[in-house]
């Protein structure tokens, strides 16, 4: 097995910009420059700003950027204005190709590599194991 660095992404056929995406929307919805955003992009924990604006940009822009840390992703959900879930789910998606998987009630998480690929019959099979561990 061996791990893509984003420039081999940035030259796949298939390239994942889940992450890009999401601050790509985000930052629209917010009306704000990647600076603005940037600067609101604190780590709750610390209360240090742990995104530069120059790496969203390039992430957005070509995707050549190293994965975030657990500190920037803090950040990004601050200053993003979205649920940390949400940015762990696309930067897995994006840097490392696992897709999350919820149960129905969305107690169990889980993260496939590429479960959007997989046929239906496979997932409903990945949905009934998520189910079966829920909490009652």
């Amino acid at each position: 097995m061996s791990l893509m660095t984003a420039g081999d992404r940035a030259h796949a056929p298939t390239e994942r910009r889940q992450l890009s995406d999401l601050i790509s929307r985000r930052k629209t919805d917010l009306g704000l420059s990647y600076e603005d955003l940037a600067a609101r992009c604190v780590d709750p924990e610390t209360g240090e700003q742990t995104v530069r604006y120059s790496w969203m940009h390039r992430l957005v822009s070509t995707g050549q950027v190293k994965a975030p840390d657990v500190a920037q992703l803090r950040g990004l959900a601050a200053g993003l204005g979205v649920p940390l879930r949400s940015v762990q789910d696309a930067a897995a998606a994006q840097f490392f190709g696992m897709d999350a998987v919820y149960s129905d009630d969305a107690q169990v998480r889980t993260a496939l590599y590429h479960f959007e690929e997989m046929s239906p019959e496979d997932r409903l099979k990945v949905i009934r194991l998520l189910e079966a561990w829920r909490t009652e």
